[in-house]
């Protein structure tokens, strides 16, 4: 009964409800899209790299080692010898390994010296796979694939030669001339940063800093020939365009003096704990390896106050628009004199009139958190591709957690709040009201 009488006094005021509606509705649908793109953005950074279990490189903090591998931020204080990787690659928990050797720049991008294996095996988001925009993965000593940002802001193409500086400055004036890298492929957009990152090979790399070219030596200590048949061999049924290309240089069949990093996938991800335990006591050489979930959740914590900055702002128009939802039924009250007097005739008392303001900021604000669950949820769905794309944002269901009911929930504890002033006000009228219409 009541309801109906407030849904019909909320009709005589259509457009200062409509009003108030689309206030409220804009306002949660704010708030919710923030919770949701926190925790979304939350799971994607900690998703930044996916499939990789153990991340091994010189002790030198758990951070550090994330951000110089994973991230290209700064660069590990030391190498790993090639004895370290040969036997990591040996172990018999180790199903594939990524070798990767920092230190080097082009034009202000980080370069990482790599083998084709970073490209088989190096997933992001949800075990999403690299893909190429254009050409293929290495195909030669000095090939090079370079990120979709590069590609962009600098308008490289498939076959275009570039150099690589040494050191990480923006500028350098140690540049490897001698040894121009050609582009053989370029990485389709992924919102990580291997998009803004420049990759060749390890060889290449060598080749440019000693100023001599090396013969082909397998990573693993046997012959190259063996090796390059047994690369070719495994990627026969995976590479329908470049398999040939490809075959023709192995990438892993080059002994590097030292890398920076390795990362490494397990057969089992239930081992991981096991194998860091072995790496990091290990005495042949000093080694750390760290689980790259736990250290982005780590790194995490640390941008946690910008979450929880978002969210308060967030939170604070929500707060503005109740206000001025009680605003709106307090500026009404004086136009709906008559109609409390009509109520209090047919018999309505003070506390009924007082839950009809109340049921009409419930309705208003329930009908609001509806179409902003609708909408929002049409939005991230519209937007979906391109969050992924351009800034590596991977939306997974649900979009609505327990979060987001938590919101609502307190949203419509505040409306009752704040709906107390107009109902009180409307009840202090109720007791003195009579049947002057004036």
């Amino acid at each position: 009964m009541l309801s109906t009488i407030a849904i019909e006094s909320l009709k005589r005021r259509k457009t200062t409800a409509i009003l108030t509606l689309l206030s409220i509705t804009i306002s949660i649908s704010l708030l919710l899209c923030v919770d949701i793109i926190r925790t979304q953005v939350k799971t994607s950074f900690t998703r930044t790299v996916s499939g990789v279990d153990l991340i091994v490189g010189a002790p030198s903090g758990q951070l550090n080692l994330l951000l110089s591998s994973v991230f290209n931020i700064g660069t590990p204080t030391k190498g790993i010898e090639f004895k370290s990787i040969a036997a990591l690659q040996s172990n018999k928990q180790v199903s594939w390994l990524i070798p990767l050797s920092l230190g080097d720049t082009h034009r202000g991008f980080r370069v990482v010296g790599t083998t084709n294996s970073f490209f088989d095996h190096f997933k992001y988001g949800d075990m999403q796979s690299l893909e190429m925009a254009a050409g293929s993965a290495f195909t030669q000593p000095l090939s090079t694939v370079v990120g979709a940002d590069i590609a962009k802001s600098l308008g490289y193409k498939v076959g275009d030669k570039i150099i690589i500086s040494h050191g990480l400055g923006s500028v350098s004036f140690n540049n490897h001339d001698d040894h121009p890298f050609t582009i053989s492929g370029i990485v389709k957009k992924t919102g990580t940063p291997v998009d803004k990152a420049v990759y060749v090979t390890l060889q290449g790399l060598e080749e440019a800093h000693t100023g001599s070219k090396h013969s082909p030596t397998s990573i693993l200590g046997r012959k190259p020939a063996d090796k390059a048949k047994e690369h070719e061999h495994e990627h026969e049924h995976e590479h329908d365009e470049h398999t040939k290309e490809r075959a023709a240089y192995n990438s892993e069949a080059f002994t590097p003096e030292s890398v920076s990093v390795v990362m490494l996938g397990l057969k089992h991800r239930v081992t991981a704990l096991q194998l860091q335990y072995q790496i990091n006591q290990s005495k042949k050489e000093p080694l750390m390896a760290i689980l790259p979930g736990m250290a982005l959740a780590e790194l995490w914590q640390i941008m946690g106050n910008v979450e929880s900055l978002l969210l308060g702002l967030s939170g604070l128009i929500v707060i503005c628009a109740l206000i001025g939802l009680a605003t709106m039924l307090l500026a009404t009250m004086r136009e709906r004199y008559q109609e409390i007097a009509v109520l209090r005739t047919i018999g309505a008392g003070p506390f009924t009139l007082l839950l009809l303001i109340q049921i009409e900021a419930m309705l208003l604000t329930i009908v609001s958190a509806a179409l902003s669950l609708g909408l929002v949820a049409g939005l991230m769905s519209a937007l979906k591709p391109w969050l992924s794309s351009t800034y590596g944002l991977f939306l997974s269901s649900p979009l609505f957690g327990q979060s987001s009911i938590i919101i609502i929930l307190l949203i419509l504890g505040c409306t009752y709040l704040v709906s107390l002033f107009p109902a009180v006000a409307a009840y202090r009228r109720c007791l003195h009201a009579g049947l002057n219409a004036n």
